[in-house]
């Protein structure tokens, strides 16, 4: 049986993986994501090149620990006002980057790969682009104060699948790019290999 593992501690990629009616293994990579963002961001490669870069990395170290595992490696930028966004440190951090997005908009480019004994067997990246509405104070105390720090484990500080959805007037790209993993055309590359069934 041909082994399947998602080299991500994201429980939402997880979720998504497990309701498409996968098994696969969860272990996280361990990579230095910032080390491998500074020469690319230095010599001012786009944000969709560095998620594709940090999930083959993140797929290679795990793959490098699995032989014979199909490694699923994923990554997801945000990118505003021509910066790439990482996540809040903090509820303050948070509540100030989503003040900055009020009543603006930008682009989530969600990444993955999948790799097979070191060698990448198949790629793909998706794009989201998240009109925010106009953001009032009160609403912001509301919604820090009901999502808490949940929000700090997404670089939007928001979860589309929960109340961070009350955030946006208009998505235009898929759901599952949102949440982090461009979900379809991954799942088209595993039936291609009879992961699953055509």
């Amino acid at each position: 049986m041909t082994r399947l593992v998602l080299a991500s501690g994201s429980k939402i990629r997880a979720t998504l993986l497990e309701n498409a009616g996968l098994i696969f293994d969860r272990i996280p990579a361990n990579v230095d994501e910032r080390q491998i963002e500074e020469p690319l961001l230095s010599t001012g490669v786009d944000p969709e090149s560095i998620a594709a870069k940090l999930s083959v990395a993140k797929a290679k170290e795990v793959s490098a620990r699995n032989h014979g595992a199909y490694v699923i490696g994923a990554d997801q930028i945000l990118a505003f006002e021509g910066k790439r966004l990482v996540k809040p440190e903090d509820l303050k951090a948070a509540r100030k980057q989503l003040e900055s997005f009020s009543g603006k908009s930008h682009a989530l480019h969600s990444a993955a790969c999948v790799v097979k004994d070191g060698e990448v067997v198949w790629e793909g990246i998706s794009t989201a682009t998240l009109q925010v509405r106009e953001l009032s104070p009160d609403f912001l105390d509301w919604y820090i104060d009901q999502t808490g720090s949940e929000i700090l484990s997404s670089v939007g500080a928001y979860q589309l699948e929960a109340e961070g959805v009350q955030l946006f007037e208009k998505i235009e790209g898929d759901y599952f790019t949102v949440l982090g993993l461009p979900l379809l055309p991954l799942l088209s590359f595993l039936r291609e290999i009879e992961v699953l069934k055509k």
